[in-house]
């Protein structure tokens, strides 16, 4: 040491060693040997570095480290050379960050652009890829890992280097309440927990400024990005009187950091949330032409490609809509349709588009339901303005329902429903209909405070009791229900109906159009004579198509039976027609954006076929996902090449020959090599096959017990040509490396492509629907990460669901149909 301080200072060179194990260390594990340690141990001075000679550095345990940087030291002995170099070095050079363009690392980037560090992006990771940060100054690989993987680790990365003060904390009891922030700060991706977490960092905040400490640190840039990642949804909370705490904080970090954040959130945010892929940008989308408004206007050209349908009436940047779903289960694909033609007019005319939770029967809903709904709706990448609540409006429905009855234009029944139902198909006026105003207003009383005697009433609209259209025949308006509300709790003992709620918000809300699946079109004349009567702006309805899959249930009574009773994992199962459901088998959102869009907004009820989804669906991913090989378990059968390698060695090949992102692999070659036992019974004594990524070879001797073959003897042909062989064919090498997996297919829920009206879905189940496969799989699949789409060569394509954990716990990879007609399972 004494040596090195006598060199003169451009003599001096610096190791700059990441110890990789120890995050949360001192530098002085690796100081006390050498005696370059800072003087200070926290992790704010050097959580994850030690600066010390280099002529020491073949001293240090090689495994623990992943990167070293050499520096020459200017600096005078007065100064902290340790300290300062560190910090020199790191202003000196641009940090790479990678990441999958679906998921940007929004709070690294933003602590990165805040600390005044120079960083590059490179968002071409393939889905699901945690990101990683690498050198981008012309530092050499070497055989030391040079790469740092992880939003956590990035972010402690980007702490321990910065100038700012404290920004990873003053010592070490600092920089774990800051740690502890960074995990929390994943509570948010979770879409039931994000509210809870909220409210969490809002008690904390109630007498603090910051998160830790008294200076800006990445634990606060950490919760912010987690909060601003989610686009509208935090919006949404931010502008109400929820989290006052809360609010009070974010502003107040934005308003200190406002150049910074909000160029990475108009880069990488938008209303949708974090990542998405904004569906009026999707290719094929929109239509062409020279479409005009109402008022004669021409529609904007951006949108325009392949698809088009005007709203009627509607003029641009007056349209106003609203998605409105009961938060009674997860979204469908037939509520998909309707959310995305909803975007696509509210983009068309510059218009707006609402989320409206159509929260009236507290027995079905959920907040469960309410979180995974707008988890949903970000996925399929909807833009919406804001979210509402028709329980936000229960006080000024109850007071329209009051209204109503003292005019003589509702009134209330303690008819037997069953009683009920037959009158109004028999076009017969209820005794109650000709109460008087203070028999009708007594009774609702009764139903408002959910008495005895109010539980056997309900309020029903004084329309037409012998109309044709059995809609108008007095619908019922208001009901009595004791159920606790998810939102609201027990305040209110009465809930309006679906009938009277939409008009009536519809209306207050300002929407000019309401989309209505056809299956509605009785319900129009209804819809328009409720606002009549509660003297309200009408509400111009255009009609479409529901959308209806062979083999498929959308009603969310039935698919809650398949929950409730266990035939399904949940409502993501692959086999349920939830966006989560065929998201988490394979489905690319720009399929079923392409898919839905395509049928426009046609009125003719139609049956489609699950086929052309899954076709649109294999022309995305197929020119990206890339190439893994695996080999069936069961009969698997060695084939000996003789004059194989009698040493293994290992290439590096693309792991997607014509798509340079997809990365590399590395393929092992034996002279013992296992094939999938279909393939083996396909060889004869003689014949030349093709090893693919290898290679021709000769298979000389076929052996077998029991008629069933156990091995195969051949030798490698390196001069045959791939043209003249019959059998291409996939193969692994016989190592302890390769990857367990279990390979999952999955057929219809029910039997039967359409059921007959009145038919019962249950005498339909399709007694089998899932199917497992044991294979193994080359040793790069140990890389895949959950979410990941592959091509297994030769089998199809496959979705990791299930990761590699540990050797003893498998894969699981779930089949992706391409559009070919599948067998059944049975």
């Amino acid at each position: 040491m004494e040596a090195w301080k006598q060199q003169p200072p451009d003599r001096r060179w610096f190791g700059l060693v990441t110890v990789g194990p120890f995050h949360k260390s001192p530098c002085r594990v690796v100081g006390s040997f050498l005696g370059a340690a800072s003087t200070d141990s926290s992790p704010a001075s050097t959580p994850s570095f030690a600066v010390v000679p280099i002529a020491y550095c073949d001293l240090l345990f090689v495994p623990l480290l992943t990167l070293v940087i050499l520096l020459p030291d200017q600096l005078s002995e007065q100064e902290d050379p340790p300290r300062l170099a560190l910090h020199r070095a790191w202003r000196a050079m641009e940090l790479n960050v990678s990441f999958s363009v679906d998921n940007p690392p929004l709070s690294v980037i933003a602590a990165a652009k805040i600390a005044g560090i120079r960083l590059s992006t490179d968002p071409f990771l393939p889905p699901g890829s945690d990101p990683a940060i690498r050198l981008a100054s012309g530092v050499k690989r070497s055989n030391l890992r040079e790469v740092l993987q992880g939003t956590d680790t990035l972010l402690r990365h980007i702490g321990s280097i910065a100038a700012l003060p404290n920004f990873y904390g003053q010592d070490r009891l600092e920089a774990e309440q800051i740690d502890k922030w960074l995990e929390f700060s994943l509570v948010f991706l979770s879409g039931s927990e994000f509210e809870n977490a909220c409210s969490h960092v809002d008690g904390h905040l109630t007498l603090r400024t910051l998160l830790v400490g008294f200076y800006v640190s990445i634990a606060d840039i950490a919760i912010w990005s987690a909060l601003a990642g989610t686009g509208q949804r935090w919006e949404s909370l931010r502008k109400s009187k929820k989290y006052q705490n809360l609010v009070r904080w974010f502003n107040s970090i934005l308003t200190e950091h406002g150049d910074a954040l909000n160029e990475v959130i108009a880069a990488y945010v938008g209303k949708r949330g974090l990542g998405k892929v904004h569906v009026g940008n999707s290719k094929g989308i929109v239509g062409s032409g020279n479409s005009k408004d109402s008022s004669g206007r021409a529609l904007p050209k951006e949108n325009t490609a392949g698809f088009e349908v005007d709203l009627p009436g509607a003029k641009v940047g007056e349209v106003r809509l609203r998605f409105a779903p009961e938060p009674s289960g997860y979204l469908h694909i037939g509520h998909s349709k309707a959310a995305l033609l909803n975007t696509y007019f509210a983009e068309r005319y510059q218009g707006q588009l609402l989320i409206r939770f159509d929260d009236t029967n507290p027995s079905k809903e959920s907040s469960e339901f309410v979180d995974n709904v707008l988890k949903d709706i970000d996925t399929l990448g909807v833009t919406y303005e804001k979210v509402t609540y028709t329980s936000d409006y229960f006080d000024d429905l109850m007071k329209m329902a009051e209204k109503l009855i003292l005019e003589g234009k509702a009134y209330v029944d303690d008819t037997p429903r069953e009683q009920m139902q037959k009158e109004r198909m028999d076009g017969i006026d209820s005794r109650c209909r000709n109460n008087t105003v203070e028999e009708n207003m007594a009774m609702w009383k009764e139903m408002i405070t959910g008495s005895v005697r109010g539980l056997q009433c309900c309020v029903r609209g004084k329309l037409d009791m012998q109309d044709p259209n059995k809609s108008l025949r007095d619908p019922v308006y208001y009901r009595c229900n004791l159920d606790s509300h998810h939102r609201i709790g027990p305040k209110y003992k009465v809930y309006p109906t679906y009938d009277f709620a939409c008009p009536f918000v519809d209306s207050v809300e300002g929407i000019t159009h309401a989309l209505r699946a056809s299956e509605y079109h009785d319900r129009n004349a209804q819809y328009h004579r409720i606002l009549a009567d509660m003297a309200l702006r009408d509400v111009q309805i255009y009609e479409f198509s529901r959308l209806n899959m062979v083999y498929t249930l959308l009603s969310k009574r039935k698919l809650l039976w398949f929950v409730q009773n266990g035939k399904v994992d949940g409502w993501d199962d692959p086999r349920f027609p939830t966006v989560q459901g065929i998201v988490r088998r394979g489905l690319k959102i720009e399929a079923l954006v392409q898919f839905i869009l395509q049928q426009g907004a046609s009125k003719n009820l139609n049956l489609m076929e699950w086929d052309k989804l899954w076709t649109i669906n294999k022309k995305i991913i197929d020119p990206v996902c890339p190439r893994h090989t695996a080999v069936i378990e069961e009969k698997s059968v060695i084939l000996i090449l003789e004059n194989g390698p009698e040493k293994p060695f290992v290439r590096i090949i693309p792991r997607h020959k014509k798509y340079e992102p997809a990365g590399q692999k590395a393929t092992t070659y034996t002279k013992r090599i296992w094939l999938d036992h279909v393939d083996a019974s396909s060889i004869t004594e003689g014949e030349e096959v093709t090893l693919m990524d290898w290679g021709n070879a000769v298979v000389k001797e076929i052996k077998k017990e029991d008629g069933n073959i156990t091995q195969l003897v051949g030798v490698l042909h390196p001069e045959g040509s791939v043209k003249t062989t019959k059998l291409k064919l996939t193969w692994l090498p016989e190592t302890e490396e390769l990857v367990h997996l279990s390979l999952l297919e999955f057929d219809y829920l029910i039997k039967k492509k359409k059921l007959e009206e009145g038919e019962d879905f249950l005498d339909n189940l399709n007694p089998c629907t899932r199917r497992e496969t044991l294979a193994i799989g080359d040793a790069n699949m140990r890389n895949l990460k959950r979410g990941e789409i592959i091509q297994l060569e030769r089998k199809g394509y496959y979705k990791c669901d299930v990761p590699f954990l540990r050797p003893s716990k498998r894969v699981v990879l779930f089949a992706i149909p391409d559009g070919r007609q599948q067998a059944s399972l049975n």
